[in-house]
């Protein structure tokens, strides 16, 4: 007999969830319905077995960003339509393709029948809504704003999800072009250039060093290519572990804030993802503090970090917020303490964060547009000094045979 999980309203007006055995839905809704029980939702669970898809498709599956958008503007409109906010999550825990989502959504559900707030039960799940969105929400519903704080959430991830992609776009070229070298480069190490060694070897002439260099390597990567690999992967693992420590993000922190061309996106993003968020926490009525706090954890750079976190100790003290931004010029560029200084004496201080970040998301995309123009030239550099390093180190010693005949 299927066993299905129902979730059932009893005379107290109080949710009952649990699981139990019945022929279908109808028998269930009967059954409940004898036990002073009104079934609001109901649905066959898988029999479990060693290999359950169902739970590995929740571990692999990740809710993306885009998703999260969707979600947030669909249950707006639908709330703006009159749709009761237990409703519309029930509309979308049907529409939602993506098991993790749906499971989140049937979650919030949950607890909203049985009274807790949307942006409580939101707070169960901070990979999916970050502090920012709960705090978003929370001060919706305190001001019986939800629509509104809905709008404003979802343009922020909106303008984020943008912003990352214009980004990712811009470095995917780069990346190819350097990745192909690596594995052109490996291919001719380990199948060409043995061959021209051979060569070399049998005539027994006085090699350039450059030359040595080569066939060191090709011999290694020859006679060892699975340790090869190994140690190129392992070399990339330990890396990426080393950067996840707090010296290495420090480190690696510091390193973007002064790579050339790369430094001043990394600024114009930082500085507009900072102004975005202040201003609509600032516009959805949250505290200063809890503004800067809550900012704060959105950024990843340590060191945008540490300059919020000291804005929020020196605000409370009276400090104008403008003046922190302006000591710390050489990462917010000077326009933005400048303009937030005036947003203060205007009393539009939200506004004029706003206009901050439009204005630098505008430069990013200029920029971006931009950076294939920039960075091609680099690379042809880059890669005519590898190939022209590789030509004369086989055919300086080509020479040399041709001479001893």
């Amino acid at each position: 007999m299927p066993t299905f999980k129902y979730r059932a309203r009893n005379s107290e007006g109080g949710i009952v969830e649990d699981l139990t055995e019945a022929t279908n839905k109808f028998d269930l809704v009967r059954s409940m319905k004898d036990h002073g029980l009104t079934v609001v939702f109901a649905k066959e669970v898988a029999a479990s077995s060693w290999w359950n898809m169902g739970s590995f498709n929740r571990f692999i599956t990740r809710v993306k960003l885009r998703e999260k958008i969707v979600f947030t503007r669909n249950l707006a409109s639908m709330i703006t339509a009159g749709v009761s906010l237990s409703r519309a999550l029930e509309i979308l825990e049907k529409q939602t393709k993506n098991i993790k989502l749906k499971d989140v959504i049937h979650s919030l559900l949950s607890d909203i029948e049985v009274g807790d707030s949307l942006s409580d039960a939101m707070k169960k799940f901070p990979n999916i809504f970050s502090s920012l969105y709960v705090s978003m929400v929370h001060s919706g519903e305190e001001s019986g704003k939800l629509v509104e704080s809905f709008g404003v959430i979802a343009k922020q991830l909106e303008r984020n999800y943008s912003l990352r992609k214009k980004i990712k776009s811009a470095m995917m070229y780069p990346s190819i072009v350097l990745i192909a070298m690596v594995i052109i480069a490996i291919i001719l190490f380990i199948y060409v250039v043995p061959s021209l060694t051979a060569t070399f070897k049998e005539f027994n002439v006085e090699l350039p060093l450059s030359t040595k260099m080569i066939m060191a390597i090709s011999d290694f990567l020859a006679a060892n290519t699975v340790l090869a690999i190994s140690l190129i992967i392992g070399t990339v693992v330990l890396v990426a572990m080393l950067l996840k420590t707090p010296k290495g993000k420090r480190f690696s922190d510091f390193f973007v804030l002064h790579i050339p061309v790369i430094s001043e996106i990394v600024k114009e993003y930082n500085a507009a993802q900072t102004m975005r968020t202040l201003s609509s926490l600032f516009s959805s009525g949250v505290a200063v503090v809890d503004s800067l706090n809550i900012t704060e954890d959105v950024l990843q750079n340590s060191y945008y970090k540490a300059v919020l976190k000291k804005a929020s100790d020196v605000v409370q003290k009276g400090t104008p917020l403008s003046g922190i931004f302006l000591e710390n010029e050489n990462i917010y560029p000077i326009l933005v303490g400048e303009m937030m200084q005036v947003g203060e004496e205007t009393g539009k201080l939200a506004d004029m964060l706003e206009r901050i970040a439009n204005f630098y998301e505008d430069e990013i995309d200029t920029v971006t547009k931009d950076i294939s123009t920039i960075i091609e030239p680099i690379l042809m550099l880059f890669i005519a000094g590898g190939v022209g390093f590789f030509a004369v180190a086989m055919i300086a010693p080509m020479y040399t045979l041709t001479a001893s005949i």
